[in-house]
């Protein structure tokens, strides 16, 4: 990671601080083994014979083949019936569509008869409309064909009418998974539950982002351990690109009506995706059609309409001819039909030019596949933290030339004017928020273990090697992943946990992160806030609702490592900033290995010292350079004058650290002390004891009044 990277836009002076993620191009992604399969289908495919398959995979990593290869092997070799693929949205069955992958080394071709693509089948997915593709459905557990491909809606709407017991004997795989939800109210996440409880189907579940913007849990804890998971970093991923070298991600603060951001920021010579806001977000001008053509005026002069594609054509300064598709516009359903169809175009896959500026408000998300896109550009905070990771992914795609590609999310500034400032606060947490995910699910995966265990295999320490009591960082430079040793660090002991700690700590992060009060506190009253507040107190409290199976020792085992995995890639950047503020800025591939390395070499990794770091101190530094300090200010004004007196979950917590203080030194935590966190646990222990106090009083005098 760099910082700022402040990418140059030749129409105009204004840049937006970035954070960039640099990577080493290595190829492997694109790579295929004999079978036709690439690195994360080959990794996907070795767990074939499992009952419940979760696949973590990022965009473009090709999870859809990877289902194919699986779903094939299921129906030849492990006598399964038949297999059917249920995706969200009907444009994403596409993504199915018949692969001679026989062409490629594989023993099998996939194939969807044509009457059982259903998402291709005429009408919407709403009840009245869904009983022909129930009774599709119907006729197709009754035959012999073997693969159906359906969106979520009818799935739930099939199951519904012909009951659970149906599907027996049949995979059923779940695209774009985060849509499930455990929550009771969620239908899909409701039958997902039962076929696992009746045992009698074979579920693969994929999705590019493992969490929900609503923060309920995609799988309760008890059906999540009986899947077997297949994870795929997007760092992987990106690093094996053969073209894409750097990913930048930025927020730009703007005041006034957004079309005049979007001026400022929208370069046209690269290839933009501009999400617009929905009309009854805050930033929207209530006029979608007006806000397209003033995005339009913006890049040129306008001059008229390519009757072939239904695009704009849109002259700039510089005399190039801008390709425009307005996905906004629904006044006119055969112009849009003819739009989707030339950007769906299979022959114009491979073409740069078909298209320059894609202008959408609720499409090109999720699914959609534009491979030369450059620049996603978003206005306000999406419905959720997954749409955002979402929309970045249509920016990720490798392509001939596209050495760097950036995701910008305009988001509006508080002003001192303005009535609805926790409106505009709540949303700018949550763009912060998004950014500080996308970076902690871009960088390299860790592996933790404390001090003087010993070099891992694999792992490359430097020219000096592996030193005991040294300052050692190992890279593996096959799977990026990065060997830090810590002070103090606790060893997971379950299968779980240990599991957890390689591959899950990115959900973990994501619960931190999805957290208002954390970023809050972390972000805007940091002077009041002491850093264990965040790493131990909330950050303890989620690992704990969320595994509630694992033992305590093991819960602060995955609590220590997620701290641990947040902060040093937020001090790494950190180290970055400051050694580019000094003119000595890092760059290249090996960018956040080198801020590891700054970070730990100043310090000797300690545990308690990772816990006595603020996670957000990077971002604020970012904050603070991208924002008027004025409304800065306010912000923190707001933050502050909302903090209340140790609520009783927290003090119980503070006091159960009190107790494990005891126990390492002998006394309780003293309330004078000079020490910030010992002081706060103190503190702690004596509102527990008001908080019991008042609970054994109520009780007496409920006693005395029944007596």
């Amino acid at each position: 990671m760099t910082l700022p990277i402040s990418p140059t836009n030749p129409t105009n002076a204004f840049t937006v601080p970035s954070v960039s993620i640099t990577i080493a191009r290595t190829g492997k992604s694109a790579k295929a083994n004999e079978l036709g399969m690439r690195g994360m289908q080959e990794r996907a495919y070795a767990k074939r014979g499992e009952q419940y398959l979760l696949i973590k995979s990022p965009p473009a990593s090709g999870k859809s083949r990877a289902l194919m290869f699986i779903a094939l092997d299921k129906l030849h070799n492990q006598g399964l019936q038949q297999a059917i693929v249920v995706v969200p949205e009907r444009s994403i069955g596409s993504s199915f569509a018949d692969e001679p992958l026989s062409q490629h080394g594989f023993v099998w071709d996939w194939q969807v008869a044509p009457q059982w693509n259903l998402c291709n089948a005429p009408g919407v997915d709403e009840p009245r409309v869904a009983k022909s593709k129930v009774d599709a459905m119907r006729q197709f557990l009754a035959g012999t064909d073997k693969t159906l491909v359906c969106t979520h809606a009818t799935f739930r709407f099939a199951v519904e009418e012909l009951g659970i017991n149906a599907f027996d004997n049949r995979l059923i795989a779940i695209d774009e998974f985060h849509h499930v939800s455990s929550n009771p109210g969620n239908v899909l996440g409701g039958q997902l539950g039962a076929f696992i409880a009746r045992d009698k189907v074979h579920l693969v579940a994929m999705t590019g982002s493992y969490f929900r913007g609503d923060s309920e849990a995609v799988l309760g804890p008890a059906d999540e351990a009986k899947f077997e998971k297949v994870t795929y970093t997007y760092y992987e991923q990106l690093n094996g690109y053969q073209w894409l070298k750097s990913l930048d991600i930025g927020y730009f603060f703007y005041t006034g009506p957004y079309v005049d951001a979007v001026a400022k920021v929208l370069d046209p010579t690269l290839k933009t995706i501009v999400h617009i806001p929905n009309v009854n977000a805050r930033e929207s001008l209530k006029d979608k059609e007006r806000e397209v053509n003033d995005i339009m005026h913006g890049l040129g002069e306008w001059k008229g309409v390519d009757p072939a594609t239904g695009f704009h054509l849109v002259k700039t300064k510089d005399g190039r001819t801008l390709r425009v598709a307005d996905l906004v516009d629904d006044s006119d359903p055969a112009r849009r039909s003819r739009v989707l169809a030339a950007l769906k175009d299979p022959a114009q896959k491979h073409n740069r030019d078909n298209v320059d500026i894609i202008i959408a408000l609720g499409m090109a998300k999720e699914g959609f596949d534009w491979i030369w896109c450059e620049h996603a550009l978003t206005i306000g905070y999406r419905s959720s933290l997954t749409e955002i990771v979402q929309i970045i992914g249509r920016a990720t795609r490798d392509a001939p030339g596209k050495e760097r590609a950036r995701f910008t999310n305009l988001i509006a500034e508080p002003a001192a004017e303005q009535g609805a400032v926790a409106e505009a606060v709540n949303d700018m947490l949550k763009a912060i928020s998004a950014s500080l995910l996308m970076e902690q699910v871009l960088a390299p995966r860790y592996e933790f273990t404390p001090k003087n265990m010993g070099p891992k295999e694999g792992f490359d320490y430097g020219d000096d090697g592996y030193k005991d009591g040294g300052r050692n960082i190992g890279v593996n430079n096959d799977t990026g992943q990065i060997h830090v040793e810590i002070n103090g660090l606790i060893t997971p002991q379950s299968p779980e946990a240990t599991r957890i700690c390689k591959e899950d700590l990115n959900e973990v992060v994501t619960s931190f992160l999805q957290d208002k009060t954390v970023l809050e506190r972390g972000l805007f009253d940091k002077e009041n806030t002491l850093p264990e507040e965040l790493t131990q107190l909330r950050m303890g409290k989620i690992v704990r609702e969320r595994y509630p199976n694992l033992n305590e020792a093991d819960q602060e085992a995955v609590r220590q490592h997620a701290v641990a995995a947040m902060n040093i890639t937020q001090q790494a950047k950190l180290a970055l900033i400051q050694a580019d503020a000094n003119g000595v800025g890092a760059g290249g591939g090996t960018a956040l290995i080198d801020g590891v390395r700054k970070f730990v070499n100043v310090r000797d990794l300690d545990i308690d010292l990772i816990d006595r770091i603020n996670p957000f101190d990077a971002a604020y530094a970012v904050l603070a350079k991208a924002m008027d300090e004025k409304s800065l200010r306010q912000v923190q004004a707001s933050i502050a004058a909302k903090k209340v007196s140790i609520p009783e979950i927290e003090a119980r917590e503070l006091a159960n650290r009190a107790l494990k203080f005891k126990n390492e030194r002998g006394r309780l935590p003293d309330i004078n002390s000079a020490d910030a966190w010992e002081k706060r646990m103190a503190e702690g222990v004596a509102a527990f004891a008001r908080y019991r106090a008042q609970a054994k009083a109520s009780q007496a005098q409920g006693e005395s009044s029944h007596g």
